[in-house]
């Protein structure tokens, strides 16, 4: 059967899940959507840390998912899109300034962009820029806001390497050694991305009841 009589793939993709994306762009979507993530304010929603677990999961030969893939062309993929998208993140601020997240009309980005602050505050720029891209929201906020607040073009590529290599490498690896330890881990693998997402979830609620101490403190104080 030629390439051209094969069925198109599902019109209707659902952004929001992992194995939708995977099954309509494959490996593509990896790129795209961890560029558009971590490089655009508007791409906060979508779903990185699942996404990145799925295609590990899907690299292990012998799952019944909704794409098999390949773990080189997923880990370059995922790379690529991550670190491109937090480059462009950084120009964006750097060109557009503190405005450009005041403009954001969505509450999360907001909060992403405080909680993103007090990082580079509380750890400095290398360990706030690696420990973001572990955090839902701030992961999108903090790229733009680096540049707002003038770190160095040096420093910032170099942590945001560092920790975008770490991040990508780190969760497409954990879901394919999962994947190859566990008979028939795509049975499961619905349970497996909500525990991923809800674990990836654990940072972001932390501080959040940490800044709600410190406002409580603040505000009980003489």
């Amino acid at each position: 059967m030629s390439v051209l009589s094969s069925a198109p793939p599902p019109l209707a993709v659902n952004l929001l899940d992992a194995g939708s994306l995977l099954s309509t762009f494959g490996v593509l979507g990896i790129a795209v959507v961890l560029f558009a993530e971590t490089g655009l304010l508007a791409g906060f929603f979508l779903p990185g840390d699942s996404l990145l677990f799925t295609a590990g999961l899907l690299c292990v030969p012998g799952t019944h998912g909704p794409v098999g893939l390949s773990l080189p062309q997923v880990l370059t993929a995922a790379t690529a899109g991550a670190l491109l998208g937090a480059q462009t993140g950084y120009w964006i601020g750097r060109r557009g300034g503190r405005a450009l997240l005041a403009r954001g009309g969505a509450e999360r980005l907001r909060q992403g962009a405080a909680r993103a602050e007090g990082l580079l505050a509380r750890y400095g720029h290398g360990r706030a820029i690696v420990l973001a891209r572990f955090v839902p929201v701030v992961r999108t906020v903090l790229n733009p806001l680096a540049g707002a607040l003038g770190v160095p073009v040096r420093s910032f590529t170099l942590w945001q390497a560092v920790g975008g290599v770490a991040w990508t490498a780190g969760l497409v690896l954990a879901g394919y050694g999962l994947g190859a330890s566990v008979p028939n881990v795509d049975r499961y693998l619905l349970p497996i991305v909500a525990v991923v997402v809800a674990v990836s979830l654990i940072p972001l609620a932390a501080e959040l009841v940490r800044s709600r101490a410190r406002r409580t403190t603040e505000g009980d104080a003489p």
